[in-house]
């Protein structure tokens, strides 16, 4: 049984997970560098340890640092959060043979699933629909020649992308539009990239999907063969691969089509034998769904689900690294109304979403009905440039998604941050935007086709 804790991130995410655990009666150690000293779950946390200088190299990525911080104050777990080391299948060994429960599934399922390669493989062996693609043998000694009639012979339809095995956010991809373009040079490029950015330059090739939705599913699993699936999310709106706004459940998504889905989910948590709370991710064409990748962790979004479900997943996340059973059965699972996420990042979108530091002067949340607030800034806090740039998520929920999506409206007018640039007049713009009320051509490229965001900036 879990009875203390390092929380090792920072931000609203150490903040919730402090908030959870203070309900289970778990006490916490937060770990901090320097200048998050006066972080709020730094504050209120049963016992802090700075663990480094800003640089989140030299703390919150510094592994001997926060294992060392557990042995100290007697910690029985370590929570990664998201972000950080939290998929980091090294992190989660070491925490392992240091004789720590690790908060998260097992490191050799976060090796599995953390190479979109091996992932995929492992999807295919187990029935989940996948799309069409080469996921073995790509190499830059192949010539054009041999590329092309690997793609004949397994019958994939241009448009191709290929992609980087550890890639995210949009690097380490490239599109090919027609058999005119040189394959041999877009895998060149691409395992250049790669290799600069996640120092792998393993590569795969499949179709390229136009304009899909991506929708993941949110899944619990207890390793003792007790897995649930919750209401899908629909993360389609979003700016240069980076997830804008969530909402749950997504539109059209008929309760048989989520049946279907989700037993696909849960036949897969099965067969790799997972622990945890994870998602799975799928684009998604004409409710058709393809898996392109899974997260061994909690994810930013979780909140709407829990609003549509009312289950606190960080709970039983914690609940389930204690060794208990899935309390929650399949049958029991409701889904109520509907919830939108606004993520408020500190940029600036009349400035190319350059990121903005400095020190917030004013700060005013929302409040009222529906309205839920996760945030650790608070007026006077500094917005440091060393870490992500997301300084809250607004979440409302309500009877309908109409009733959301106003409630949104009106929070997003109440919400003031003074002193840097945030993203919530963009937000406020996608609110009131009649194609996403109305849900009409709504997908991965919404905002890059639609609302044209480009002219936005």
């Amino acid at each position: 049984m879990l009875d203390k804790i390092v929380i090792a991130n920072r931000g609203e995410i150490a903040l919730r997970i402090l908030r959870a655990c203070k309900e289970l009666g778990i006490k916490t150690v937060a770990v901090h560098s320097t200048i998050d000293h006066d972080l709020q779950h730094v504050l209120l946390a049963d016992e802090s340890i700075c663990i480094g200088p800003p640089h989140s190299s030299k703390s919150y990525l510094n592994i001997p640092a926060i294992i060392a911080a557990a042995e100290i104050t007697g910690a029985s777990g370590i929570h990664p959060g998201y972000g950080f080391l939290s998929e980091n299948p090294d992190f989660a060994e070491q925490v392992e043979q240091s004789g720590f429960v690790f908060i998260g599934p097992r490191s050799d399922t976060i090796r599995l699933m953390g190479n979109k390669i091996s992932a995929i493989l492992a999807m295919k062996k187990l029935g989940m629909p996948c799309i069409p693609g080469i996921y073995e043998n790509i190499d830059h000694t192949l010539t054009e020649k041999e590329l092309k009639k690997i793609i004949d012979d397994e019958k994939i339809s241009y448009p191709l992308v290929i992609k980087a095995s550890h890639g995210g956010g949009g690097l380490g991809m490239r599109v090919i539009y027609d058999k005119n373009e040189s394959l041999e040079k877009a895998i060149y490029m691409t395992q250049l990239e790669a290799e600069v950015s996640f120092n792998n330059n393993q590569i795969y090739l499949e179709q390229y999907l136009n304009n899909p939705r991506h929708i993941e599913i949110q899944i619990l699993s207890d390793g003792k063969g007790n897995v649930i699936y919750l209401p899908e999310r629909d993360c389609s709106i979003q700016n240069r691969y980076r997830k804008v706004i969530e909402e749950s459940p997504a539109y059209g998504i008929s309760d048989v089509i989520r049946d279907d889905i989700g037993k696909y989910c849960i036949n897969a948590c099965v067969g790799i034998d997972y622990v945890g709370v994870g998602t799975f991710e799928f684009l998604c064409i004409n409710n058709r769904f393809f898996f392109i990748e899974m997260n061994t962790r909690i994810q930013v979004e979780h909140p709407i689900t829990e609003m549509v479900t009312g289950i606190d997943i960080i709970k039983e996340q914690l609940n389930i690294a204690s060794g208990n059973l899935l309390n929650i059965k399949q049958d029991e699972i409701k889904v109520l109304g509907h919830a939108i996420e606004c993520r408020i990042n500190a940029e600036d979108p009349i400035n190319n979403f350059l990121p903005s530091s400095g020190r917030i002067t004013r700060f005013h949340p929302p409040g009222g009905f529906g309205v839920r607030w996760e945030s650790h800034i608070y007026s006077g806090y500094f917005v440091s440039s060393y870490y992500d740039r997301m300084v809250g998520k607004l979440i409302c929920f309500g009877e309908t998604r109409e009733i959301a999506i106003s409630r949104m409206r009106n929070a997003l007018s109440e919400l003031i941050i003074d002193g840097i640039k945030t993203n919530i007049d963009f937000q406020l713009k996608i609110i009131e935007d009649s194609k996403f009320v109305e849900y009409d051509q709504v997908h991965v490229s919404y905002l890059e086709n639609i609302l044209q965001v480009d002219k936005f900036s």
